[in-house]
């Protein structure tokens, strides 16, 4: 495929954003009010209000094991990305697949890299689904807050939630002005551009808000066999919003958004052979791999490197429209959710990671259209509250994966498959090539209800009904065409009973059985058959307590998960992408979160995490031992380490009467996590721990600040994912690393 030049200049992507900050200060400045002086702090800690539940409550009311991210935590410095959440949120993981997002929730998430795989977390944002994982890595900007559900949503969130549900909040406009800019710079020459700004147009009748921006930086590592940098970012977003309130028992959303990258982001680097000495397959055409190329120069490898003769091209863009209606009437609120999203890709990557001109070059192809209507409506009495909702949600899911099958005869006729006389370039002209269409309907309807015993005890029940028909249309051709056509349908009863125990004001007890519910799949212009839904039964019961003065805040949660037909990808023996139900699987554990502000301006924080999640039952193909049937029962889940923690430290220090400087820092610690069902050594990320830290000064009137910060301290170099290539490129090893050390300060300025 010819590479389209889309990349853009710092400067001019800059001017864009800078155009469309002050464009939409235009627009709102004319009518703005006066900006209100903000409430001064209290001693004690805050309690966010959160919607997760479909419902405002505040997050120490939640029976429910509930994390929220406020803007506060948010920017370059702190959470700055989809990933970064790992670093905030209790037994959640994260990690890139080429330009894919793979979240892990209790040792559940996305295992498939086949086309059309869909994780096991839920992703919103403002309510709306967001249903390619590779669509979910933009956005991550002008948020109110970010909140994350563990465990089964099966009932309030229906398809896709076994392991639980993220919704990003963006910020609204309000009826004054307000805004901010902040310009960042760090090493690898990061440059980030943010700002927004909002306010009324027309009182408080009709109000604005408009968003961008822009990020750009230089690789963290680069193609030593081209000298080119690879995971570079080149990116730039762009939200508007407008809400209308047309009465006071009504309020209209309206919000578009677009976004487009175009780098080097997102390659496969090479950690090394498996079941085959170092590059025999690349030995063949006379290649060399990074680590051959380093044993001859007497070095050891550098793995944020890559050695090979593809570039990695990252060429992705989007947009999104949501309308929201929100309607209050006494006791009752309904409100309704609109949305569609446009999602296109192109990755390119070398799966034979070596110098050598083979079947390596992987073309990888992305274009998704998604419409989604959701109605929810909501009764609340003294003693009863009540939900009731309806959604539909389609997509239209073209895919691709083409790899040209360059001097494949070469190989065939070394292992004798082909007859001598064959020329080397017999099948130059083919392709390995999975291409079609999926077409999903789905339909949900739910209902819950929470009933008040008395006056500490309360009983919620519901459940939800699902409907989900998938249709592919498509081909399969590895010498020689297969069609790939099939059709299928499921329905799912999911329901929840939570009981809960309001001790006192401070300290809550809860009890719930859930069910969820993961559609089956059909994978684009794959042979693989209709890979069945996937389910689970979860146990929680929870305790959420502080003291009276809040200077101390404890969460705890014990669950027992149990999983059937769980559904798992690997590269099977002839080397195709297949996706299957492993037999069953448990999860158990228990999560601990703490929260004190001992001292006027100190905030500490801890959590720490205990989680055995490992298959039952699974008998899969070993392809260390030639793909002969094994079983893994008793071994670890993918991504699910058996400890975690978080400490961290947040102290404001007075500085006279100018301000006050905020000094932070946390560490991160997590167990070793396996990346295949084999627990073996070749796949696999040994305990390790991050350090991040910053200081903030910010004067008295709060108008602007100064944030110099870092990231990763320690610069440990941490495997995010593997992936056991093909056996036509000898299982070798390739996946995705976390950011190296990144430094660097932020200059913002509030409005």
């Amino acid at each position: 495929m010819v590479r389209r030049n889309l990349s853009i200049r710092v400067d001019s992507a800059a001017r864009r954003v800078a155009l469309v900050l002050l464009a939409g200060t235009a627009l709102v400045a004319a009518p703005a009010m006066a900006e209100e002086t903000a409430p001064p702090p209290t001693e004690g800690l805050a309690d966010i209000v959160v919607t997760a539940t479909r419902s405002s409550e505040s997050l120490s009311k939640v029976a429910a094991s509930v994390s929220a991210v406020s803007a506060a935590d948010l920017g370059v410095g702190g959470v700055k990305d989809v990933q970064s959440l790992a670093v905030a949120i209790p037994n959640l993981s994260v990690g890139d697949q080429f330009g894919v997002n793979r979240i892990f929730i209790r040792g559940i998430g996305l295992t498939s890299i086949d086309l059309g795989a869909d994780g096991g977390v839920a992703f919103l944002q403002d309510g709306a689904q967001i249903a390619r994982p590779a669509a979910q890595l933009s956005g991550f900007y002008d948020l109110e807050r970010v909140e994350v559900l563990r465990g089964p949503q099966g009932t309030l969130y229906g398809r896709g939630a076994t392991a639980g549900a993220i919704n990003l909040i963006t910020k609204k406009p309000t009826d004054h002005l307000d805004g901010y800019l902040r310009a960042s710079y760090g090493n690898y020459n990061a440059i980030v551009l943010e700002g927004a700004v909002g306010g009324p147009i027309a009182g408080d009748k009709l109000m604005a808000r408009v968003s961008a921006k822009f990020d750009k930086r230089d690789g963290y590592g680069i193609n030593e066999f081209t000298g080119s940098q690879i995971d570079d970012r080149n990116a730039y977003s762009v939200r508007g919003t407008i809400v209308a309130k047309p009465s006071e028992d009504l309020e209209v959303t309206l919000s578009g958004e677009y976004f487009n990258e175009d780098d080097r982001n997102y390659a496969f680097h090479y950690f090394g052979p498996t079941v085959a000495p170092e590059n025999q397959l690349g030995s063949i055409l006379g290649g060399r791999s990074l680590f051959t190329v380093a044993a001859a120069a007497g070095r050891k490898a550098n793995i944020r490197n890559i050695w090979s003769d593809q570039e990695p091209l990252n060429q992705r863009h989007g947009y999104s429209f949501t309308g929201t209606i929100d309607w209050s009437k006494g006791d009752w609120n309904v409100k309704s959710i609109t949305s569609y999203h446009k999602f296109k890709r192109f990755n390119r990557d070398d799966l034979d990671a070596s110098d050598a001109n083979m079947f390596g070059q992987n073309n990888y192809i992305e274009d998704s259209k998604t419409f989604s209507q959701e109605v929810v409506a909501n009764y609340k009495s003294e003693k009863l509250d009540v939900l009731l909702g309806a959604n539909y949600f389609h997509e239209s899911l073209y895919g691709e994966v083409r790899v040209p099958l360059t001097n494949l005869a070469v190989l065939l006729k070394l292992a004798g498959q082909i007859p001598p006389f064959f020329p080397d370039n017999a099948f130059d002209n083919f392709n390995y090539l999975q291409n079609g269409t999926v077409t999903i309907n789905a339909l949900g309807f739910y209902a819950q209800a929470t009933y008040a015993l008395s006056d500490k005890f309360k009983i919620t029940a519901g459940g939800r009904f699902s409907h989900e028909r998938r249709k592919g249309v498509g081909t399969f051709d590895f010498l020689g065409s297969v069609n790939t056509d099939k059709a299928k349908s499921w329905n799912a009863f999911t329901p929840t009973v939570t009981l809960n125990y309001q001790a006192n004001d401070a300290t809550l007890l809860y009890a719930s059985v859930t069910r969820g519910f993961k559609s089956g799949v059909i994978n684009v212009g794959s042979r693989n058959d209709v890979i069945n839904p996937e389910y689970v039964w979860s146990y929680e019961v929870g305790l959420k307590t502080a003291t009276a003065d809040r200077k101390l805040q404890a969460n705890l949660a014990a669950f027992y998960m149990d999983y059937t037909d769980l559904q798992v990808g690997f590269v099977d023996a002839s080397s195709v992408v297949t996706t299957v139900n492993a037999a069953s699987a448990r999860n158990y554990g228990v999560e601990a979160e703490f929260k004190a502000r001992p001292l006027p301006g100190l905030t500490l924080e801890l959590f720490g995490t205990y989680l055995n999640a490992k298959y039952r039952r699974f008998t899969t193909g070993d392809y260390r031992q030639g793909f002969r049937q094994v079983s893994v029962a008793g071994n670890r889940l993918q991504n699910a380490p058996e400890f975690s923690f978080r400490a961290g430290a947040d102290y404001d220090i007075p500085v006279g009467t100018a301000g006050k400087v905020n000094a932070r820092a946390e560490v991160n610690w997590q167990d070793r996590v396996f990346f295949t069902e084999f627990n073996n050594a070749d796949a696999t990320q040994a305990p390790y721990a991050l350090i991040n830290a910053g200081l903030r000064f910010t004067p008295t009137n709060n108008k602007w600040y100064v944030d110099i910060w870092g990231r990763n301290l320690a610069n440990k170099l941490v495997i995010t994912n593997n992936i056991i290539t093909a056996p036509l490129f000898n299982s070798v090893r390739v996946g995705s690393v976390a950011p190296p050390r990144t430094v660097g300060g932020t200059f913002g300025l509030n409005f």
